[in-house]
């Protein structure tokens, strides 16, 4: 008894709160501390939890991993981008920087539908990246006047694209899209 009425005493004199209160602080601190390491997850651990539940359901594991191949479109004007903005669930996801293509994709709950960043999704998102606006007047491919460090910011989003997604293919002008079809024409 000696031992708790000491245990008692000393949290009153060094935390200037009844027992109960630093008790209480002290356990909802512990249930907070649970919850937010229950947020995050080791990719060890989660990798070897996938493994006995694809074994249970017959399942290899890379069928449960392994995304779609992105698609390689090659040439592709703007407005048949556009099909790609997540609308239909069975296309893959593009978005267009500097007039480069990348399969988006594997961040659909950005750029999909309902996403934060979905109205980038099948356009040639570079003035909107640039200038860091949401505005769909600045949702073009058109640099023309913007500033060093506007471009400086472009190209930071330009190499975070290429370092995360696939490059799919580029965008042309109607024109020589129309142009080159008609070439091979020719030539057959």
């Amino acid at each position: 008894m000696a031992l708790y009425t000491t245990v008692m005493d000393a949290v009153t004199a060094y935390t200037g709160l009844s027992p109960a209160a630093f008790f209480t602080i002290l356990a909802l601190m512990w249930v907070v501390y649970k919850t937010v390491c229950g947020m995050f997850v080791d990719p060890e651990e989660l990798n070897n939890a996938k493994k006995p539940a694809a074994a249970a359901a017959d399942v290899s594991p890379p069928a449960l991993v392994a995304p779609a191949e992105p698609v390689q479109l090659g040439d592709v004007t703007e407005e048949e981008l556009r099909a790609y903005n997540g609308s239909d669930p069975s296309k893959p996801l593009l978005m267009a920087i500097k007039g480069q293509i990348y399969d988006v994709s594997v961040s659909r709950m950005f750029y999909g539908p309902g996403g934060p960043y979905a109205m980038f999704a099948g356009r040639d998102a570079s003035r909107a990246l640039a200038l860091m606006s949401f505005d769909p007047q600045d949702l073009t491919g058109n640099i023309e006047g913007l500033s060093e460090d506007e471009l400086e910011v472009l190209q930071d989003w330009e190499y975070k694209f290429m370092e995360k997604y696939v490059k799919v293919g580029q965008l042309v002008s109607e024109k020589t899209q129309k142009h080159s079809e008609n070439g091979k024409e020719h030539d057959s």
